[in-house]
């Protein structure tokens, strides 16, 4: 499996059903009360955040999901920790509903807002850098998402394509994560590693394959 420098690749890797899953990820928070658990979703592009954060909400009924790339929309790579704070998290920890339009989505016009009802019994906030130290008091649990690159970056040309255009993008992004993934190590913070290729047998229906977090 090729890694970026610094990450470590997880060993124990096991399955267990989804709900199992879900309970592990709970019970890492067990004196939360009278609001939603935060679960971060973290994991490099094309890892496969998004779908595992479908399949969580999926397996506790009333949860939602809140995907970073919204906060960051037209605002920056990495440097929404505090916007994401402010507007999501806080409200979360205090119980409440979230109705959250970001100043870039008003400057550009964009429909909408980032929502969550109250009630929530889990919210999963998923995108890459999300498993930070600057958040970390606002996360009850959290999963790193570790597969191959070569795999990783096969995935995203077939999803957003693979033009000049997009490769002078992603090349920007890399500048900007590499040294940020290097400093803040989320495989090392992670509550559970989702792992990828190579995996342990199951069944990707009904399990996932994880393992415990890995050292820095």
């Amino acid at each position: 499996m090729r890694l970026r420098p610094g990450e470590t690749e997880a060993v124990g890797r096991h399955a267990v059903a989804v709900l199992d899953a879900v309970r592990r990820l709970r019970d890492a928070s067990p004196d939360v009360t009278g609001r939603p658990r935060v679960i971060a979703i973290d994991g490099r592009g094309g890892a496969g955040k998004t779908t595992l954060a479908e399949r969580l909400r999926g397996a506790a009924p009333g949860s939602a999901v809140v995907h970073t790339d919204d906060v960051a929309w037209n605002h920056a790579c990495f440097d929404w920790g505090a916007v994401l704070v402010e507007n999501i998290l806080r409200p979360l920890h205090r119980g409440e509903a979230v109705d959250f339009r970001p100043a870039a989505w008003i400057g550009h016009d964009r429909p909408g807002s980032i929502t969550v009802p109250a009630g929530a019994g889990f919210v999963w906030v998923e995108g890459t850098g999300v498993i930070r130290e600057e958040l970390a008091p606002r996360l009850d649990a959290s999963v790193w998402m570790q597969g191959d690159l070569d795999e990783q970056q096969r995935l995203l040309a077939v999803r957003d394509g693979d033009s000049p255009a997009q490769r002078e993008h992603v090349a920007n992004w890399l500048l900007e994560e590499v040294p940020f993934m290097l400093r803040e190590q989320p495989w090392a913070r992670a509550t559970m590693i989702v792992a990828g290729p190579p995996q342990a047998d199951h069944d990707p229906d009904t399990e996932l394959v994880i393992a415990p977090p890995t050292g820095p």
